[in-house]
């Protein structure tokens, strides 16, 4: 997997998504190759991981992981959902995976400068890394459960039916995740607001 440095830089700064979005193929189309799949979906899991909680440092490794099991798993890629919720699937086992590393090492790390959009105004620079840390805080403020199911509605635009799938959850459980996380969020944000204007 060459250059995941300027291709890492490329998923903060371009579309997190890839140009197309295959559904479950129809039978007897021809399933997508692993090259077209790393060529598609790179900047998808690296920022998709990133949500997740995977720390800036450990990126690249969890993005190698992630392809790695989709290497190893293609060829038992039943094609009932789209190939990208059976992607996610995969990378919400390997953040999983990447956090309790963490929480068992004991420590972070400070959201990354270069996550933020690079513009000539600095205040405007400022002020989006700044946000971008906020959220970054605010998401590790919930525990897992909830995290990923609002990364996935909220951020990553999946809907309930899809969430519920790769979670292996109800519908329902979804909403009440879903509502709980963005009561959390919203009171978090207000405390936070609360704190600067003092």
């Amino acid at each position: 997997m060459t250059d995941r440095g300027s291709a890492s830089h490329q998923a903060v700064t371009g579309s997190a998504l890839p140009a197309h979005e295959p559904n479950a193929l129809a039978s007897g189309e021809q399933a997508p190759r692993f090259e077209e799949i790393f060529r598609d979906y790179f900047a998808f899991a690296w920022t998709g991981l990133r949500r997740l909680g995977v720390q800036q440092a450990a990126l690249d490794d969890a993005v190698q992981d992630v392809f790695l099991v989709v290497h190893r798993r293609l060829a038992d890629f039943e094609r009932r959902s789209a190939l990208k919720t059976w992607l996610y699937g995969i990378m919400l086992r390997v953040a999983h995976d990447y956090r309790r590393k963490v929480q068992r090492a004991g420590f972070g790390e400070p959201l990354e400068e270069g996550l933020a959009d690079q513009r000539p105004d600095p205040q405007e620079a400022a002020a989006r890394t700044e946000g971008l840390r906020l959220l970054e805080k605010l998401l590790d403020g919930l525990d897992e459960a909830k995290r990923d199911v609002l990364v996935l509605a909220d951020l990553e635009q999946l809907p309930a039916p899809a969430i519920a799938e790769l979670l292996g959850i109800n519908p329902n459980t979804v909403y009440s995740r879903l509502r709980a996380a963005r009561m959390h969020l919203n009171e978090a944000v207000a405390r936070h607001h609360q704190r600067g204007a003092r």
